[in-house]
């Protein structure tokens, strides 16, 4: 029985290239699941402001019940309509990545030399370096192998890669683990969850170890499609949201009634 999706946005639900954006199948099927009770999260990179921002421009017609955003945080709901930090996990995450950040300062002066050399494009938040813009997937492979390399430096630090972008984080924040959080806020188990996803910064909830129930679109990066098949999920024909909706269909017999 799946009593949660967990839905990856950009280039999952929606295809930038394609006209429309999003299968109006997809909306259907999300209208229908959530009459039947079932809970949509979205786990995106994207942050707070840019999920809704989406929601309108794509013109979905439900709302998820949760977000996941900066591959990381965990919101819902409140009172008032409004999103807010579900529990306390938002402010474990703040504080690890402040302590994280400044365990690695030398780290980060190292990697942003690195990236001047090569003539990628640093991304600061607040005066400090969080991430990178590389120029191409070539330049991404080369900067990923020397990240790799130097990471081991500072316990804890990693990276989270998506297209040409990649943010620094905490190795113990991700969208799995995020996902995991929602899990044990909801008292819905592993068994019952459903994840989507298509790049790399995905691969963490589509192992197999927070859903059991796990598929990517036929766009997704070679990574993902290989994880997707070992963890017994469904790899799509179809691109982003098409291919959703059919692996919905395909494990349709598991979705609440």
């Amino acid at each position: 029985m799946i009593r949660l999706l967990s839905t990856d946005f950009d280039g999952t639900l929606v295809d930038h290239f394609a006209t429309p954006p999003v299968d109006p199948a997809l909306f259907s099927m999300l209208q229908e699941l959530r009459a039947r009770g079932v809970h949509w999260a979205i786990n995106t990179g994207r942050d707070l402001p840019f999920v809704d921002e989406g929601l309108r421009e794509f013109g979905f017609p439900v709302e998820p019940d949760f977000v996941l955003t900066a591959e990381r945080e965990v919101f819902h709901r409140g009172p008032g309509g409004q999103w807010q930090d579900f529990g306390d996990w938002n402010r474990r995450c703040y504080e690890a990545h402040d302590t994280l950040f400044l365990e690695s300062a030398e780290l980060l002066s190292d990697i942003e030399r690195f990236i001047q050399e090569v003539k990628a494009n640093p991304i600061r938040e607040g005066g400090k370096i969080i991430g990178l813009a590389a120029e191409d997937e070539t330049q991404m492979e080369q900067i990923c192998a020397f990240l790799d390399a130097e990471r081991v430096r500072v316990p804890g630090f990693a990276y989270m890669r998506n297209t040409i972008y990649a943010r620094f984080c905490h190795e113990a924040y991700s969208k799995g683990t995020a996902l995991a959080e929602l899990a044990r806020l909801t008292e819905i188990p592993r068994d019952e969850i459903f994840a989507a996803g298509d790049h790399y910064n995905d691969l963490p909830m589509l192992d197999g170890v927070h859903a059991k129930w796990v598929m990517c679109p036929a766009n997704s990066v070679e990574a993902v499609q290989k994880t997707v098949r070992e963890a017994g999920g469904y790899v799509a024909r179809g691109r982003c949201s098409t291919g959703v909706v059919e692996a919905l269909e395909h494990f349709g017999a598991l979705v609440q009634g």
